[in-house]
């Protein structure tokens, strides 16, 4: 029986890749005029190391994924004047709400750092919704790791099969199979994920309330 629902942030809560990756490539091209966007794709959900070696091989200075990562920290404040209201799903608001009335037991497992994370759930007033919100940074290793679902899991006091993840990357669905988690991956054709590994794949998220019913039977 499914008891928790865990939910990614970036690309599930808030429709926030597209508006990083304008922002990566507006620096990248200060770097290398001729970088396209679509060479920064691969970056969308990949693991640290893996994310920002696209960017180093996109701008050709031979820079290591650590230099590439300090040259951006360095110009580039990506969370500065963020309004995360406008990114957000208005959906989630109506799934959180019929999965509370449900009795689950709700967190956020994100590879963001936490205090952004505490953001967006006050900025969009869903903060009160969720038992746990888990920060990527608390880890060693990131998705596909599945580390941050299984501590996600344990701080929910509920075990990993006892967890539904829902996800959009192809490391986030990834980290959620492995940690023994159903996983629901909500549809996203721009970035090529491959989301294989998942149990469910929705065009919407107001489906993971029906999925949950599926499960439980």
């Amino acid at each position: 029986m499914i008891k928790a629902v865990i939910f990614d942030m970036d690309g599930v809560i808030i429709d926030s890749e597209p508006v990083y990756l304008e922002r990566i490539w507006e620096f990248g091209k200060t770097r290398n005029p001729s970088l396209r966007l679509e060479q920064l794709y691969p970056m969308v959900g990949a693991s640290k190391e893996d994310a920002w070696s696209v960017l180093a091989d996109a701008i050709g200075l031979g820079q290591t994924w650590e230099e590439a990562r300090e040259d951006l920290k360095a110009h580039v404040d990506m969370y500065e004047g963020m309004d995360y209201r406008k990114i957000f799903r208005p959906e989630v608001r109506e799934v959180l709400e019929r999965l509370k009335e449900e009795g689950c037991r709700l967190a956020v497992a994100s590879s963001t750092q936490l205090p952004i994370v505490e953001r967006v759930m006050k900025e969009n007033e869903i903060d009160g919704y969720f038992q746990v919100l888990v920060s990527g940074n608390q880890f060693r290793r990131s998705k596909p790791d599945p580390e941050i679902y299984l501590h996600t899991a344990s701080c929910l006091k509920t075990a990993p099969e006892e967890c539904l993840a829902v996800e959009d990357s192809t490391f986030g669905v990834l980290a959620g199979h492995r940690a023994g988690m159903k996983v629901a991956a909500l549809k996203d054709d721009r970035f090529a994920f491959d989301q294989s590994p998942a149990d469910y794949r929705m065009d919407r998220l107001t489906e993971v309330p029906e999925i949950l019913k599926t499960l439980n039977g």
